[in-house]
């Protein structure tokens, strides 16, 4: 699995800001920016993919994810993208940025922790036509030439952008969690876990910190995840596990431990009860779908 740490600068359309964008894969990429990219590889930014027209197939976190005409696909920093071939039949535009990008705008944008676990968004036809509009902008205010690239309105443009996107996030699936305020507890609840993801989180010390008391904290993870807070946990972890088994060699050991377990034999227990397969059971099946 490649890593994109640093990627983003050799591919970043702007002097001070750590952004980039493109249109049916119209600016050149170097080529092994290009290879790392169609290759699976974990992010080290904010990615997106707005399919305008056409449609496509991508994969995020071992999932299979299709778009077509007013949905977009996005990967967040730590999860495992895997492009779809270039199809010039398709127009689309993609977005790139880091998080001292993201730190310059004026609010915070809830769905970029992905609280409702959900890596497609689907537009309505007049937000499609909205965020086309906004991604033609940015695009050329990124790529025109002989103009200074002024900071404050391309940041101005993509704040509209991602309060599109998030508007979207929550209202395709679940309208009523948009005014709920249990869901800002939720995203912190998430954040504190990815966070410090292989520290071996106590539910008790974490819903101190969110000044909750772990009955309310379970009443919340529960609500918006239909688990507990020590079983999203677990999941998480075996989810990091799976996409290091796929993209990593490494032992079981190596694994427990990197994940923060100091018993492998306990780390391959769960593993199993969480996954219905033992570790090397996993490992073989990913070995029969690569010979395949």
């Amino acid at each position: 699995m490649h890593e994109t740490k640093g990627l983003l600068d050799k591919i970043k359309h702007h002097d001070k800001l750590s952004i980039t964008v493109n249109e049916d894969c119209r600016i050149y990429l170097p080529e092994d920016v290009l290879q790392k990219l169609l290759q699976p590889h974990k992010l080290a930014f904010y990615y997106f993919v707005f399919m305008d027209q056409g449609s496509a197939t991508y994969t995020v976190d071992l999932e299979d994810i299709a778009v077509s005409d007013g949905q977009m696909v996005f990967g967040l920093p730590n999860q495992v993208f895997i492009n779809s071939p270039h199809n010039t039949s398709n127009h689309y535009s993609h977005l790139g940025f880091d998080e001292s990008t993201l730190a310059l705008l004026p609010r915070s944008y809830p769905f970029l922790v992905n609280p409702l676990q959900l890596n497609r968004i689907t537009f309505d036809p007049d937000a499609q036509q909205r965020v086309k509009g906004v991604f033609a902008n940015l695009f050329q205010l990124l790529h025109s030439s002989g103009k200074p690239r002024n900071s404050e309105i391309i940041l101005a443009h993509l704040n509209v952008l991602l309060t599109e996107f998030n508007s979207a996030y929550f209202e395709q699936s679940a309208p009523e969690t948009v005014a709920n305020p249990k869901l800002s507890k939720y995203v912190a609840f998430k954040l504190a876990v990815e966070s410090h993801l292989t520290e071996q989180h106590d539910v008790h010390t974490i819903a101190e910190k969110l000044a909750m008391t772990t009955s309310s904290l379970y009443g919340v993870v529960k609500e918006f995840s239909g688990v507990s807070p020590k079983e999203w946990i677990t999941n998480r972890l075996m989810l990091e596990a799976q996409r290091k088994l796929q993209y990593e060699s490494l032992s079981v050991k190596e694994l427990a431990y990197e994940l923060g377990f100091n018993d492998p034999d306990y780390f391959s227990r769960l593993f199993k009860k969480s996954t219905g397969k033992s570790v090397s059971a996993f490992l073989a099946d990913l070995r029969d779908l690569s010979s395949q």
